[in-house]
């Protein structure tokens, strides 16, 4: 068995910057991150809720989750697992005994470039789940791998520490000290996207966004 190396956990995210962003969708904050690429990719295999948490990265060889076992010890309450996997689906990296693991250690959900198995019990609970695809085939439990380190999930790079985002569009994540500017931004664009709304409902939308025609 090859090992797997921990790296320190860094800071769980403010509960603040948790709260902030509990009702932010995933398409404004891409908006207000230039649109980059983001994690692209994945989908969610939960029936709903809303993912926003701490990222724990773990970085694993194709089809084998010694470290995320690992990981799983290590999670605290309000930690989103994420896993590059390099986008291999032949093998299950995660099922129905470890998200029981991830819930009763207080982690908020996954994120896996990678497959999942046990459909059935993620797709029945609110615990947030995004992966590439879910298979039967069982995983290899014996290494390496490495905690908390930079990972690759769907094109993007997750740092540890960053904030994670989910919802059904997809998966953002973005460092701590981006939050405050990032959501000053993402309400001023929630009231724009509101008045335009308003705008069209009463008939005053000209064609151009955010313009108004006279009443």
């Amino acid at each position: 068995m090859t090992g797997v190396s921990h790296q320190p956990l860094p800071p769980s995210v403010d509960p603040d910057v948790i709260a902030a962003f509990r009702d932010a969708a995933t398409a404004t904050i891409s908006d207000n991150l230039d649109r980059l690429p983001g994690i692209v990719g994945l989908r969610p295999f939960h029936r709903g809720g809303k993912l926003v948490g701490t990222a724990l990265t773990v970085r694993v060889r194709a089809g084998d989750n010694l470290a995320i076992h690992q990981a799983l010890n290590v999670a605290r309450a309000g930690d989103v697992l994420v896993i590059d996997g390099g986008g291999d689906t032949t093998r299950a990296l995660v099922g129905d005994i470890m998200k029981a693991i991830a819930e009763s250690r207080g982690a908020v959900g996954f994120v896996i470039d990678g497959a999942i198995r046990d459909a059935d019990a993620f797709l029945a609970s609110d615990f947030p789940c995004y992966a590439r695809a879910a298979i039967h085939r069982g995983p290899y439990k014996q290494g390496p791998g490495a905690i908390n380190v930079p990972v690759s999930v769907g094109g993007w790079v997750v740092e540890p520490g960053d904030v994670v985002v989910g919802d059904l569009d997809g998966v953002v994540s973005f460092p701590p000290a981006q939050a405050g500017a990032l959501i000053e931004a993402v309400r001023a664009q929630e009231a724009r996207e509101a008045e335009v709304l308003q705008m069209i409902r009463e008939g005053r939308y000209d064609g151009r966004y955010g313009k108004v025609t006279k009443a």
